[in-house]
């Protein structure tokens, strides 16, 4: 197990090279001058380039890019343009806020959405399966941001019982936290009821009602073992769905997290915070990947890793 872990971190290497390549290349290529912008409008050309040349803008780019990979690579993030702080710090001060999110609506949705599918595989063809799938398709119908600006208006300016943004109590996380994951909810119980149906065809499992196992045996420890694989997989690249849908929400209801900052930076051409964030949010999906893999062997001991 350990060499695996070690020749999969190892193939992640070039990865993160080629998207730190795209980064560093999509970020410079933003309109603006992050230096004429933090200089002011009434700022001297000569004030401009001093400004230019203290961020480190003013050599080739690919002298830039070295420069920048040699630090993120020692750990050293740089400076906000904005906020004159450290890159590291502030990103930290809004990591958890999002990771607290991103875990409470993936949590919920994946058990609802699970469990929606079962009982529609379970209970396929029936009325309470359509009306199921109806819902499972209305739930990734709805635009994040018009279903947030929806919920505010319902259950903050017409009702006065959540608060409208902010961070902070169990409050802020109900509106957030449901837009948020209302679409995973969806996808997971269209895919799970896929998968179970898929599998309850298979041979092992008319085997296993054919030897007078009960229904339930047969649903729960033969087909819906054999149906979460592929359920694992969707988890991952959900998980990593919601990292990124969270820009949208966290925008939506003032969450004060790494979306939100990543908004503000795009606006300020905050460069170091911006390509920091990115890779951050890069290696996450490989540790994501990673985790996804290994929970495949947890799921199902039959299967073996090499």
């Amino acid at each position: 197990m350990l060499s695996y872990l070690l020749r999969r971190l190892a193939g992640s290497l070039p990865v993160l090279l080629a998207v730190s390549i795209f980064v560093f290349g999509f970020v410079h290529a933003l309109p603006g001058d992050p230096a004429r912008l933090q200089a002011g409008p009434e700022a001297s050309p000569a004030e401009i380039e001093a400004i230019r040349a203290d961020m480190g803008l003013d050599g080739p780019i690919w002298s830039q890019y070295l420069r920048w990979a040699g630090h993120t690579v020692q750990g050293q993030l740089g400076v906000s343009t904005k906020t004159r702080q450290p890159v590291a710090q502030v990103i930290g001060e809004r990591f958890w806020p999002t990771m607290w999110l991103t875990l409470v609506s993936m949590v919920w949705s994946t058990v609802l959405g699970v469990g929606l599918g079962v009982f529609s595989a379970l209970r396929r063809g029936s009325a309470a399966d359509q009306a199921s799938m109806v819902v499972a398709i209305s739930g990734v119908s709805f635009p994040s941001f018009w279903l947030g600006l929806l919920l505010i208006d319902l259950f903050s300016v017409q009702l006065g019982w959540l608060p409208t943004g902010g961070y902070g109590t169990w409050q802020h996380y109900v509106m957030p936290s449901f837009t948020l994951g209302i679409g995973v909810a969806a996808v997971m119980a269209r895919f799970t009821r896929s998968a179970f149906v898929e599998v309850a065809r298979e041979d092992f499992v008319r085997t296993a009602r054919m030897k007078g196992l009960s229904r339930s045996v047969v649903a729960w420890k033969h087909t819906l073992r054999n149906a979460l694989i592929p359920v694992i997989t969707l988890t991952g690249l959900q998980f990593g769905f919601l990292l990124g849908g969270a820009i949208v929400v966290e925008t939506v209801f003032s969450w004060p997290g790494l979306g939100r900052l990543l908004v503000d930076s795009v606006s300020f051409r905050d460069y170091p915070v911006i390509q920091a964030e990115i890779m951050l949010f890069s290696v996450e999906f490989l540790l994501i990947n990673l985790g996804v893999d290994l929970l495949y062997a947890a799921a199902n001991p039959e299967i073996r890793l090499s």
